[in-house]
């Protein structure tokens, strides 16, 4: 979360629990009904904890300002705090039932939010609720001087980017609306947690490793290409693309191997998924490229390229990328594959990596 942001919440604490009031009580009280009796939720950048009072219990109280917290706790007594960065939470995986995050996520930078929202995802069990409001529009801007808190970062969302961003994270979108309100009427997202895999996303990456889709194992594990057999990891190091197994976070961080799936519905297998799904997911990778611009794209496996793009493309780089965005497309790492040797696999790996320069 942006440092500069957080100093100014850090040192107008109280007068913002002063002069700000919960505005959205309806939904979150709505919030709070559709959350499982007795599972935990958060409010995600809670500030001085106005809405605490209408997300039923148990609820915590988390934000980037300790004095924050601080304030959210002496306003609601027994509630427990914890002090965090909204993009990287302190919380088991699947170990909340809701995530109520009301005009904190808009302090992220764009491109952060897709691994923000990753780590929701992770945080949130099978089926648990998140509801995300953003001040709508376009841009992001510092508050000047006119404002009472000056100094803080926001970025302005439109619907359908934001829709594409849930999606990436692995949520289904169910309702996304612009809040009836006279003056600077927010986005409000409803969702829910899906059982897939979330985006691995930045900016700068070097290489977009797109899959057909998550298998049910991969999901459940939570890192994609997981389930024994798949040679997808191993392929990886080999070809000095990583050096962690099964950590995508850090092949993004460290690499700038960025990962998505052409198609977010798990399946026990590819062979479930339908030409339309290809292709609809084909137009929000391309959107999702067009946006973060990965040096390359390197699709995992030819049924998805081949059913959404060229039903005779072959293995190797691809005559028609993804806008000015090369494409290499390389065979299925599954051990269903296992004809096609490793070596072939890191060969490929390889040259994607090339293609990137």
């Amino acid at each position: 979360m942006d440092r500069g942001t957080v100093a100014v919440y850090e040192a107008g604490a109280a007068a913002y629990g002063d002069r700000r009031r919960a505005d959205r009580t309806e939904a979150a009280a709505a919030f709070a009904a559709r959350v499982p009796a007795g599972a935990v939720r958060l409010d995600l950048g809670s500030g001085p904890g106005l809405y605490l009072p209408h997300l039923g219990t148990p609820v915590v109280a988390a934000d980037a300002a300790p004095a924050m917290v601080a304030e959210a706790r002496r306003r609601h007594p027994g509630t427990p705090g914890v002090v965090c960065d909204l993009a990287a939470l302190p919380v088991r995986r699947g170990g909340l039932g809701g995530v109520w995050a009301s005009k904190s996520l808009q302090h992220l930078a764009r491109e952060d939010l897709p691994l923000a929202l990753a780590g929701v995802h992770d945080a949130l069990a099978v089926g648990g609720r998140l509801e995300v409001t953003v001040f709508r529009g376009d841009g992001d801007e510092v508050t000047g001087p006119d404002d009472d808190f000056p100094g803080r970062r926001f970025t302005w969302w439109q619907p359908d980017p934001l829709a594409d961003v849930l999606v990436g994270a692995g949520f289904g979108v169910e309702d996304l609306s612009v809040v009836d309100r006279p003056s600077a009427p927010p986005l409000a997202a409803r969702a829910t947690r899906l059982r897939t895999l979330p985006d691995t996303v930045g900016p700068g990456m070097r290489l977009l490793m797109c899959g057909l889709n998550p298998s049910l194992y991969a999901a459940d594990v939570g890192v994609g290409f997981a389930r024994p057999g798949n040679r997808f990891w191993p392929a990886l190091l080999a070809a000095g693309l990583a050096r962690v197994p099964r950590a995508p976070r850090l092949a993004l961080r460290d690499h700038g191997i960025g990962m998505t799936d052409l198609v977010k519905r798990a399946t026990v297998g590819a062979a479930e998924l339908r030409v339309a799904e290809y292709r609809a997911g084909l137009a929000r990778v391309s959107r999702l490229v067009a946006w973060l611009r990965p040096r390359a794209v390197c699709f995992v496996g030819l049924a998805g390229w081949r059913a959404a793009v060229d039903r005779r493309a072959r293995p190797g780089v691809q005559a028609v990328g993804i806008g000015d965005v090369p494409v290499y497309v390389m065979p299925s790492t599954s051990g269903l594959n296992a004809a096609y040797p490793l070596a072939s696999l890191v060969a490929d790996l390889q040259a994607a990596a090339d293609l990137a320069g």
